[in-house]
């Protein structure tokens, strides 16, 4: 008879396509620096979509390598459309401190490591992959 110690998880995994935003440098206090963007989930019928807003950590140097190279066209304001896949979420409860949203507290779903592959096939604005 043997005897596994192996760990067993339910996986969560959310897969979709989505407008890339925000792209910076997080340097936590503890801890070490990471990457992360915003991805403005499409969700819905495609004539009235609506949009759903993922805050995550990019995971794995090939994700990180591709966002990387969507920065300056972030930067610049142009849409750029990714495929994604996020793990390992959960919901993050904030407080809008600025702007016009700068009024009740909001919540915000979250995950890192959450960026776990994109889909090269799905680049716009001349940034074939």
């Amino acid at each position: 008879m043997t005897t596994s110690s192996e760990k067993s998880f339910f996986d969560l995994h959310i897969t979709g396509l989505g407008h890339l935003n925000r792209i910076r440098e997080v340097k936590p206090k503890k801890g070490e620096p990471f990457l992360a963007c915003d991805i403005a989930a499409l969700n819905g019928p495609s004539s009235a979509p609506e949009y759903r807003r993922f805050d995550v950590r990019v995971s794995g140097s090939e994700a990180q390598h591709l966002i990387r190279r969507c920065e300056e066209a972030v930067k610049a304001e142009r849409k750029v459309l990714i495929g994604f896949r996020l793990g390992d979420l959960w919901t993050d409860i904030f407080t809008y401190s600025k702007g016009k949203n700068s009024w009740p507290a909001g919540r915000q779903p979250e995950g890192p490591p959450a960026l776990r592959e994109l889909d090269q096939g799905r680049w716009r604005d001349g940034l074939q992959g």
